[in-house]
């Protein structure tokens, strides 16, 4: 999944004429806190509420505004998982996407990162979830992949979770059958510890529903 396949052309970007108060309007508006200046195609900088909260001008033209933010952006090609790692550590709302002639495309939205993380743990398709707990030196994904084949099932998505201070790690799958018995004999006896499961469907709706939660809290 590349930053190609989600740009959002609903967010028109700024201009260095516009003034600070038109663009807190623009981010209320969108719900970001984050806007990218572009003079045409050209991608010029990042700007946030803070820094027009900062100069404390809001007629003043952007042009005349300190940037606080780099000018990060993606190229089209870039991956999901590279996308979400830029804006997790410098804490962004959107960040925009240019291609390789540096030329300004569109932009990527909180928004539209969470709905397609949402795709790649395939929330939305039914199926049981196992969360098994081992060292890392233990984990193998061929091996968990044929456990799961073994017993005729597939992998729909894999999330591995690294605790801190800690060799452990916690592997969370989910197969595309509720009918995971025969498949957490298995992995018990390859010696897997089982943290927990989820086939009945009250309990995966709860996970549903708390995961739904989380991308709405993500999105405010």
């Amino acid at each position: 999944m590349f930053a190609k396949s989600m740009l959002t052309q609903d967010i028109a970007p700024l201009k260095t004429s516009d003034t600070g108060a038109y663009a807190l309007n623009w981010m209320e508006e969108n719900k970001v806190s984050h806007l990218p200046i572009v003079n045409n195609v050209e991608f010029l900088g990042l700007i946030s509420d803070d820094d027009i909260f900062t100069l404390n001008d809001f007629e003043e033209v952007l042009g005349n505004h300190k940037l606080s933010v780099p000018a990060l952006y993606v190229y089209e090609d870039q991956h999901l998982f590279e996308i979400i790692k830029i804006i997790a550590e410098h804490k962004l709302t959107l960040i925009p996407v240019l291609d390789k002639k540096n030329r300004y495309l569109g932009s990527i939205t909180t928004q539209t990162l969470t709905q397609n993380m949402s795709k790649i743990a395939s929330v939305e398709t039914p199926g049981g979830v196992i969360v098994l707990e081992l060292n890392t030196r233990d984990y193998s994904l061929s091996q968990i992949a044929q456990i799961v084949e073994s017993n005729d099932a597939k992998i729909l998505s894999l999330c591995v979770t690294s605790k801190t201070d800690s060799t452990q790690i916690e592997v969370a799958l989910k197969v595309n059958t509720m009918e995971i018995g025969a498949i957490l004999q298995t992995f018990m006896r390859y010696d897997y510890f089982v943290k927990a499961s989820y086939a009945d469907s009250e309990e995966l709706d709860d996970l549903k529903d708390r995961f739904d939660s989380f991308m709405n809290y993500l999105n405010i």
